[in-house]
């Protein structure tokens, strides 16, 4: 209901249209997707007894979660550059930050996204499962799934980390390469008033980079060594 109606008071309000909330948009639309492929199925396993899902729908559930996480993190890059034009070149923002560029940028976080997310799930629900039917996770993620295959794994097992780096870190690297631009170039305004004005734009979405990517890294690339079902859980 937050992410709706984010979206809501932007389409109404024309003052609001402008890059930073066109990607706002395409974040909580994304986000929407995001959480709803986990939340409601985890809320009905917590009410029964008996927690079963089919294939079907733990690969419908890994498909969404897997490409609407990507999209946030290219969304958040596609945020950050935005943030960079308006700081570092701000009599070329709107020359740069087009209808067409934005378009483009959003319309490449969702295209990335899916190219990389389908050929992997699809590779990863086109193994063979038997022996025990039980996923030690609140939802269907790769390492859990993995688990109960019963075919050779290793290759599935190399792969995933290096999509997860290059795809995940990546553009935690680009956005970090952007905020050392934007504050180098804050720290250079002559008065504080203005330097304080020009990092209050950036700070709702630095603490979403913080949070998301602060959760993401803890989660996906900790070492395998020392690490446990209940950790990766909770």
């Amino acid at each position: 209901m937050g992410n709706l109606l984010v979206i809501l008071l932007i389409k109404l309000n024309s003052s609001l249209h402008t890059p930073m909330y066109f990607f706002l948009v395409n974040l909580s639309a994304s986000e929407i997707c995001f959480t709803s492929s986990v939340v409601p199925q985890l809320l009905a396993h917590l009410l029964v007894e008996e927690k079963t899902i089919s294939i079907a729908a733990c690969a419908a559930g890994r498909y969404v979660f897997s490409i609407m996480g990507l999209t946030e993190c290219c969304l958040l890059v596609a945020m950050a550059y935005d943030r960079y034009v308006a700081i570092c070149h701000p009599l070329h923002y709107t020359t740069i930050m087009s209808n067409q560029v934005c378009a483009l940028l959003a319309g490449a976080a969702w295209a990335i996204s899916f190219l990389v997310e389908v050929p992997l799930n699809t590779w990863l629900f086109n193994l063979p499962f038997c022996g025990s039917n039980r996923i030690p996770h609140f939802f269907c993620d790769i390492l859990p799934v993995l688990k109960i295959a019963c075919a050779d794994t290793s290759q599935i097992k190399a792969v995933g980390p290096m999509v997860s780096v290059l795809f995940n870190l990546c553009p935690f690297l680009l956005i970090l390469l952007s905020y050392i631009r934007i504050i180098s170039t804050i720290l250079k305004l002559p008065s504080a008033e203005g330097r304080r004005k020009a990092f209050s734009t950036c700070s709702s979405h630095l603490t979403v980079v913080t949070v998301f990517y602060g959760t993401a890294l803890i989660t996906y690339l900790v070492p395998n060594t020392g690490s446990t079902t209940e950790n990766d859980v909770f």
